[in-house]
């Protein structure tokens, strides 16, 4: 994807840097802990017996949650890619992602 082509999509390209990926990763780690914690806090409140429920946030939390993972998860791919000299697609794999 050209810079261009990243511009048109929204997307924000991930930075070269390894260090700023390191602290995006701490960053996202650490938001991604009190996440969890406030699900936790959540589920423990619940009182069924009382009528207290709390699905809804528990639910946009898990949700957030799983984003988080995935946002880490991109930016250690990235780390792993810039360590091995890995950086986007090679001419020999198709430029959009198709096979076809």
């Amino acid at each position: 994807m050209t810079p261009a082509d990243e511009s048109k999509s929204g997307e924000p390209r991930l930075s070269e840097d390894i260090p700023t990926l390191e602290a995006e990763i701490a960053a996202l780690t650490l938001e991604r802990e009190k996440t969890v914690r406030t699900i936790r806090e959540l589920m423990a409140a619940e009182k069924p017996a009382e009528g207290i429920f709390h699905h809804e946030q528990i639910f946009e939390l898990q949700r957030d949650k799983l984003r988080l993972d995935v946002d880490i998860q991109f930016r250690v791919n990235k780390i792993n890619r810039l360590n091995l000299g890995i950086d986007g697609l090679s001419q020999s794999e198709p430029g959009n992602g198709f096979l076809f």
